[in-house]
């Protein structure tokens, strides 16, 4: 996993080396890293901010929309959360960084989810059913 990591990072200091180079060199602009940042990071996450308020505007539309968004978003916070945690056991030295692990944590994740689902729809059945015996009682009085 370090190496995946050194490897990522490597790409990105390449791409963020070449974009100043093109804009303060090409374009003639004196941007500095700051700059670079705040221009760059604003345009990627309103980009992001768009994409996801559109999609979260399209699934709200299904039945169980608001639990899909829930669960994207909370997918999202477990992916960051267990790459967090294994990066922190590389510079720390206390315990070992491996992808294993953050697949293993995101699965436990997903499985817990699956149990809340089956709880979820065996609760919508049962009141399901008992609604249907409720309206069949009443047109038999």
């Amino acid at each position: 996993m370090r190496d995946g990591i050194s490897f990522i990072v490597e790409i990105v200091n390449n791409i963020h080396d070449i974009l100043i180079i093109m804009i303060n060199d090409i374009f003639g602009m004196q941007m500095t890293d700051k700059d670079m940042h705040f221009w760059i990071m604003g345009f990627i996450g309103i980009f992001t901010f768009a994409c996801v308020f559109v999609i979260s505007k399209w699934l709200s539309q299904f039945p169980f929309g608001l639990h899909l968004i829930a669960f994207l978003y909370t997918l999202t916070f477990m992916f960051v959360l267990v790459f967090a945690i294994e990066i922190q056991q590389a510079i720390t030295n206390r315990g070992n960084m491996e992808f294993i692990d953050a697949i293993i944590g995101l699965w436990g994740f997903i499985a817990l989810f699956l149990v809340y689902i089956a709880v979820a729809v065996f609760f919508i059945l049962m009141k399901t059913i008992f609604r249907k015996i409720r309206k069949k009682d009443d047109i038999d009085i």
